[in-house]
């Protein structure tokens, strides 16, 4: 099957955040604007994380999920806070497609079965965020890569997977908004470990590193943010000095050093050129959408 190239927006309310190694977190502008700009550019699926939304015992997802359900024609998958079934129920009656589950999942793996035979393998996500040790092995953390769980990454994917997860996302914090590329390692011994497709996000700072992930890594797909956060965020600063302020979109906010921003077709297109399978619109990159545009001129 065709690599999937899935935009993460982390969101805080209706804003969309960005940080590294999960901390530090800039408000970038509206989440609905970028969920926008990325469906309208060929995006596969969106993926939603609510970055507080555990931390202060509540999600405020169901509303935005419904917003963008309404507009927004591909897979979404919606993550954070979700404890409980009802908490599935509502996200998923509310438009999503998937939900992603870190926290509850870690304090009680029955939760995964559960949810999975409520809803359907297919419909739920582990979300493992994976920190390297001192010796080589990688420790699962919880609450969006705040609290230490003792458990092996690797061994607890494949729990994880064995329990009734249909995909795992796998965070390494300690690439995660770096640019200093994918940990592969990481995501190829739980490639390797599990028998479901296996999501990459933390370390995209340019084509190449995606690349690599997908090849040494062996991932199913690809979650990322700054390498194509910091690209619509550049284009909304040239319109901008043209018009009025672009469908919320902030203005002054440069990359991190390591990340060579770039638009999603022509990500595509770069993985196409280097024989990655992934679903690629030539179109769309020959014409290089910007945030505001409806359709192609081409």
């Amino acid at each position: 099957m065709a690599v999937r190239i899935i935009p993460r927006l982390d969101i805080k309310g209706a804003t969309l955040v960005k940080g590294i190694q999960l901390e530090g977190l800039r408000v970038l502008g509206t989440a609905a604007d970028f969920a926008r700009a990325y469906y309208e550019a060929g995006a596969d699926e969106l993926l939603y994380i609510d970055v507080v939304a555990t931390l202060y015992g509540r999600n405020s997802l169901v509303e935005m999920i419904r917003r963008t359900a309404r507009e927004i024609f591909i897979p979404l998958t919606v993550g954070g806070g979700l404890r409980t079934l009802d908490d599935i129920r509502a996200a998923l009656c509310a438009g999503a497609d998937k939900v992603a589950i870190n926290t509850a999942a870690v304090t009680r793996p029955a939760f995964i079965q559960e949810a999975a035979r409520r809803f359907g393998s297919s419909a739920v996500v582990v979300s493992i965020e994976a920190k390297k040790r001192s010796d080589g092995s990688y420790e699962a953390y919880a609450e969006n890569g705040r609290v230490p769980t003792g458990q092996d990454a690797i061994r607890w994917a494949k729990q994880a997977a064995d329990l009734g997860a249909g995909e795992i996302l796998i965070t390494s914090i300690d690439r995660e908004g770096t640019g200093s590329g994918f940990d592969c390692p990481l995501t190829g011994q739980i490639a390797q470990a599990v028998g479901v497709p296996v999501i990459a996000c933390g370390g995209a700072g340019s084509a190449a590193h995606v690349v690599d992930v997908i090849r040494a890594g062996k991932a199913d797909a690809v979650a990322i943010a700054s390498l194509l956060h910091y690209e619509l965020v550049r284009r909304a600063a040239v319109l901008n000095a043209q018009s009025p302020p672009n469908r919320g979109l902030q203005l002054a906010r440069s990359s991190p050093r390591a990340v060579a921003p770039m638009a999603l077709p022509a990500l595509k297109r770069a993985l196409t050129e280097t024989g990655v399978d992934c679903r690629y619109d030539s179109c769309d990159a020959h014409c290089g959408r910007t945030p505001s545009a409806a359709s192609c001129h081409h």
